[in-house]
């Protein structure tokens, strides 16, 4: 396949004192696709001013936000445990309180809680109630009851079992001296 060559490889003495090229940019093309891209700039924004006032009256998003003019809404549960050693440190420590302190559970009604230990013994004091031996039904056994038993030989409390103290590097956000 030939091409026809209309210009010589090295450039004329005349172009050389003009100081640019004159055969390779083509004026009028670049005038053309100049003036189009405007067009089509000016167009689109336009038609983005026409949609986004459209999308603003068919669906407002109300007041803007103002900083300080409520309260913050905290999102929908379940949400993010931030610090959720500390959190089970805390429960523990309320459940432990509740178990091991005096306190009013209904002060109105006179309701008050007792410690545990303080409970067990008021209620060894007073006595269980229990039918007597021989009211047994004939066909029943007597309940075996299974030995409870944790596994690795731990007296484990339940999930406030397993809290342990937190090492001095974590738990703390006061910088190092």
């Amino acid at each position: 396949m030939a091409t026809k060559r209309t210009h010589s490889p090295d450039p004329s003495p005349e172009e050389l004192k003009l100081g640019y090229e004159r055969r390779d940019a083509n004026i009028k093309s670049l005038i053309q696709f100049g003036f189009w891209m405007a067009v089509v700039i000016a167009v689109t924004m336009v038609s983005m001013n026409f949609t986004l006032k459209y999308f603003d009256r068919e669906m407002p998003l109300g007041p803007g936000p103002m900083p300080f003019a409520t309260e913050r809404q905290l999102p929908p549960s379940p949400r993010l445990q931030v610090y959720p050693h500390m959190e089970l440190k805390d429960y523990c420590a309320a459940q432990h309180d509740q178990v091991t302190t005096y306190g009013w559970v209904d002060q109105r009604v006179g309701v008050v809680r007792i410690p545990i230990d303080r409970a067990m013994d008021a209620l060894l004091a007073r006595g269980l109630p229990s039918r007597p031996a021989g009211d047994v039904p004939a066909g029943a056994a007597a309940p075996v009851i299974p030995e409870a038993k944790v596994s690795g030989e731990e007296d484990v409390q339940g999930q406030c079992g397993y809290v342990v103290e937190t090492p001095p590097n974590l738990g703390s956000d006061a910088p190092k001296d």
